[in-house]
């Protein structure tokens, strides 16, 4: 039995009404069931793409719209909607632009079979968007409904992979004693299991791993505080974020009613300002997306950020900034009326989410707050402050089944408004040309690799207690075909999306060796700090290839100190514990970067072997405050307790040294000694004066 296609909803640019009709007949005659409308302007377009279409096909010209405005419309209200551009004869140079210009295809006039072809695959391609849309939909919907049957489960229920903690719910963690699930993350289950019965839960994990013992242990677990408690443990092997892992249940024995109601008692609220709080307010998104994808409702997001938050923090302190946050919370709410809600997702950042109005549609509302906003005067303590916003703009339309990706494309275009009252846009061209800048980058990236054309600069670390060696950061820079140095952010941000960050970083090591070699032949006790990307924390051959090229230039291994960033150990900390292990056994040095940002940072340090830590540079913002030097000094003696050798970066004028001398710090690198150069010619011997 034959299966009915469906009917398809065609839009035609053609002037000749005639014409039209033969494409639409073209369309019949294959079988196609059409519904057809032939636009007539610009404003026609914009009024039929309130409707849901499927296909547009454009002839080579018209004087009602141009193909090119045609395809702006498109784009502009974020509609998937596959372009055919038709063009005369076999013009391959139109052909091009039509494609450049962002249409799915374009193929000579008259070829009616060929296009029937083409829109049968442009159609079968929609489809499959729109499949995987929905089915995205319904992904996070069932992993948000597994995460809240974990989370709210009486019974104590962790992931467990190669032994550490990866999850733990709120009855697990409360079990244990602990306030915070991340302070379980990474840690080892081992270390919740009593000393006396730690070997035998060895044993029994092995046996488990190796398909030899049953799925249950009783045994007695340890408190924070040092209570222990029996625990009946059922093992099963699960997934969790795609890495196959151990589930570990522990049976809840207190009153599960007591816990149900401590659960319901969680709020939705923020404490400060009475909103919705940010979890909450993102729940609403994912249905907002839901609604767009699935019923055509389109919703728009105010990503809205009260501009110079640290100067207003440190002009007023926290308990005025309170004040401020909860007056222009009511003056939003006063504001906002209907069907919007509203949220406090950050600090300082306040979330609307606006259902069934378009991001041009929303602007009226919005530039009417900031207007509100730049002659009302808040009161604090007695005090007048002024506030200014910066409000991004962004949709969610059917081809945005992520809310996260609304709010990243709002909240970026709020940052780039800098600290000044406006209010910006999302626009898909910026972002189309962003990917054409990228497309760029990644081009001067491979052109780098293949002619071995990037250029490396060296910042010399200078020690403060006395060192033998001579210290220097290795730096990339990448020149633009203009000779323009290109941002290093910008380019090794497009490399990393690209795939090319662990040939960089290889690039960097060989040439790093073969410079560092040619330097200590002349005498110099040399030793260089290479960075390590986040790749290359995840590159299984690293290590095996690093032995063979140090081997092969005949260098000592702690010439080389491999350096990496904190944000990217947290991220991948198995990669990063197994890579510092392995470099250990290679007598390779290791450096930790921008450290102390984190949460807990040196719960970090406890899985990693690291010999060198750079605490990250806004520890020495502002010196002369005595509240920074402590909070300096404070995070320098932790580390020293550890037998960190500490480096102090952004050193960039004479009047902290002496603070940093007092501090302990090993080492210090920054403009005020010596900015990045092509050599490494520091004199070292004058520190030693």
């Amino acid at each position: 039995m034959a299966i009915e296609k469906k009917t398809i909803r065609l839009l035609i640019l053609e002037d000749s009404q005639n014409e039209a009709e033969r494409l639409v007949s073209l369309f019949r005659n294959a079988g196609r069931a059409t519904r057809v409308h032939r636009i007539l302007g610009g404003d026609d377009l914009n009024e039929a793409l309130q409707q849901s279409w499927d296909l547009l096909i454009a002839a080579p010209t018209s004087e009602l719209l141009s193909p090119g405005e045609a395809l702006t419309s498109i784009r502009r209200q974020s509609k998937d909607i596959p372009f055919i551009q038709l063009v005369p004869d076999n013009d391959s140079d139109l052909i091009t632009e039509a494609l450049a210009l962002g249409a799915q295809d374009a193929l000579p006039q008259g070829e009616d079979e060929r296009l029937v072809l083409v829109a049968n695959r442009e159609l079968a391609n929609l489809e499959q968007r729109r499949a995987r849309r929905a089915a995205e939909v319904s992904l996070r919907e069932a992993e948000k409904r597994c995460q809240l049957l974990l989370d709210s489960s009486v019974d104590a229920i962790a992931y467990v992979h190669d032994g550490m903690h990866i999850y733990a719910n709120r009855a697990y963690v409360e079990m244990f004693g602990y306030d915070d699930g991340d302070e379980l993350e990474g840690m080892p289950m081992i270390d919740l299991i009593a000393g006396t019965d730690q070997s035998g839960f060895k044993d029994f994990l092995k046996n488990y791993r190796d398909g030899e013992g049953s799925g249950e242990l009783t045994c007695n677990g340890c408190k924070v505080d040092g209570q222990s408690f029996q625990a009946r443990m059922s093992f099963s092997p699960a997934t969790y974020d795609g890495e196959p892992c151990i589930q570990v249940v522990i049976r809840a024995e207190t009153d599960s009613a007591e816990l149900e109601e401590k659960l319901r008692e969680i709020s939705s609220q923020d404490l400060v300002t009475g909103l919705f709080n940010r979890t909450h307010f993102n729940e609403m998104l994912d249905v907002a997306a839901e609604r767009a994808v699935n019923a055509g409702q389109p919703s728009s997001l105010g990503y809205i950020r009260v501009a110079r938050y640290s100067s207003l923090l440190a002009e007023v302190g926290i308990a005025g900034v309170d004040l401020l946050l909860t007056d222009l919370a009511n003056l939003l709410r006063a504001h906002f009326a209907g069907d919007a809600q509203l949220a406090r997702y950050g600090d300082d950042v306040f979330g609307v989410l606006l259902p069934g109005l378009s991001p041009e549609q929303a602007t009226e509302s919005l530039q009417a707050l900031l207007k509100k906003i730049d002659i009302h005067l808040f009161d604090v303590s007695s005090r007048t402050v002024q506030l200014s916003l910066c409000i991004g703009v962004a949709g969610l339309s059917e081809t945005t089944p992520k809310a996260q990706d609304v709010v990243d494309r709002a909240h970026r275009c709020a940052d780039e408004l800098g600290d000044n009252n406006g209010l910006k846009l999302y626009d898909p061209a910026e972002e189309l040309a962003a990917a054409a800048n990228r497309g760029n980058l990644v081009a001067m990236v491979q052109q780098a690799l293949e002619n071995n054309s990037f250029r490396l600069l060296f910042q010399p670390i200078i020690s403060l207690r006395g060192d033998s060696f001579e210290h220097y950061e290795v730096l990339l820079r990448l020149l633009s075909p203009q000779g323009e140095e290109v941002p290093p952010a910008d380019f090794l941000d497009a490399a990393r999306d690209a795939g090319l960050a662990e040939k960089i970083d290889r690039w960097v090591i060989l040439n790093s060796i073969k410079l560092l070699a040619e330097h200590r032949t002349k005498g110099h006790n040399t030793r260089l700090f290479v960075h390590l990307s986040s790749s290359s924390l995840q590159d299984q051959t690293l290590l095996p290839w690093l032995s063979v090229a140090l081997k092969a230039a005949r260098l000592p291994s702690d010439a080389l100190i491999f350096q990496f960033s904190e944000p990217d150990a947290i991220a991948y900390l198995k990669q990063a514990k197994l890579l510092t292990q392995g470099l250990a056994e290679l007598h390779c040095q290791v450096a930790l970067s921008q450290f102390g940002c984190a949460l807990t940072p040196f719960n970090t340090l406890k899985h990693l072997s690291i010999d060198f830590v750079k605490v990250d540079g806004s520890f020495t913002q502002d010196l002369s405050r005595p509240e920074n030097q402590d909070a300096l000094k404070t995070l320098l003696a932790s580390l020293h307790a550890q037998a960190k050798l500490t480096i102090v970066p952004f050193v960039e004028t004479a009047s902290v040294l002496a603070t940093l001398w007092q501090a302990g710090v090993n080492y210090i690198q920054g403009y005020y000694l010596q900015g990045p150069s092509q050599a490494m010619d520091y004199d070292f011997s004058s520190e030693d004066e």
